[in-house]
């Protein structure tokens, strides 16, 4: 029988964070799971208990990123976020979230319901919901593609000077739609919509909606509204050349790359989607009401 690698991922600048580690490696464990660590959470892990979390494996060193079956993770969306980078692999293991107290869209359940989700993923009781994301290439003035990565929730091409706007031109399927003078374009997913893609002015998009937005942020033209594009569109964001200084593309907050004046950044979906398991599947208005704690007193139920 295949053993069962179940990645934990949270990090110590908590110590409740480290406390719900420390008891989903033993559940894990007693179960007859094998719990695994990335090599920098068991190193910050060691650090504030060692005798405990150094006999657990690591990741890539001891077991392959395809040889995970799921990912429990403890903290909110930014947690969540790494650890999508960390199981990306051929077959992403589906990462299942743990909210340790932040306003999180992508967290499954809360802490005190922990030993339950354990339980469940033991017996393999959950579904696994799948989120477009998005395939990033930048290319250089020559044409030349010098960087690869991905983003679940936006790619984002900004300035890198806050004294100076850039110059961009987008392009849709192939085509110029317009220019702009800005601080910048945010290409989100629906699974982004409520991240920076929200905080700009774009629209939330329900998660069953496939669909790809592209924000301008303060751009100085007459055309900067919000699109919403089809989930096939590619989409380009040329940096002009005749923008003065630098930008910067970031996906996700988390990668980043440099974007002299003449750099291409194209955006298109990623044929490899984000896995995420659910315990308790919920109509995403509740939780839109939830998280953002929306007003609905007088409200009188469905209409029969």
């Amino acid at each position: 029988m295949n053993e069962r690698n179940i990645l934990v991922v949270a990090h110590a600048g908590r110590d409740d964070t480290v406390a719900a580690a420390r008891r989903v490696i033993e559940l894990l464990r007693s179960a007859g799971a094998r719990p695994v660590l990335s090599v920098d959470d068991r190193a910050e892990l060691c650090a504030v208990d060692g005798d405990f979390f150094s006999s657990v494996d690591t990741l890539i060193d001891d077991v392959a990123v395809d040889d995970l079956e799921l990912a429990i993770v403890l903290g909110g969306d930014g947690t969540i976020l790494r650890a999508a980078e960390l199981v990306r692999g051929i077959h992403s293991a589906p990462v299942l979230g743990i909210n340790m107290g932040h306003v999180g869209f992508l967290a499954e359940i809360e802490r005190d319901a922990m030993d339950e989700a354990v339980e469940r993923v033991i017996a393999r009781d959950y579904v696994v919901e799948e989120r477009l994301a998005l395939a990033v290439r930048v290319k250089d003035a020559a044409g030349k593609v010098v960087y690869e990565t991905w983003a679940l929730n936006e790619a984002t091409v900004e300035k890198a000077s806050r004294e100076r706007m850039i110059e961009v031109v987008v392009e849709i399927d192939g085509r110029p739609l317009s220019s702009y003078g800005c601080d910048g374009m945010v290409i989100s997913t629906p699974t982004g919509s409520t991240a920076y893609n929200f905080s700009a002015g774009g629209p939330v998009i329900w998660p069953t909606v496939e669909a790809i937005a592209v924000i301008p942020l303060s751009a100085h033209a007459l055309f900067a509204r919000p699109l919403v594009l089809g989930p096939e569109t590619s989409v380009a964001i040329e940096m002009l050349e005749r923008t003065t200084g630098t930008g910067i593309l970031w996906c996700d907050g988390r990668r980043s790359h440099e974007l002299p004046p003449g750099a291409r950044v194209v955006v298109r979906r990623s044929s490899r989607p984000v896995r995420l398991a659910r315990l308790h599947p919920t109509e995403f208005t509740d939780r839109l009401v939830r998280k953002f704690q929306l007003p609905v007193a007088g409200w009188r139920g469905a209409s029969a």
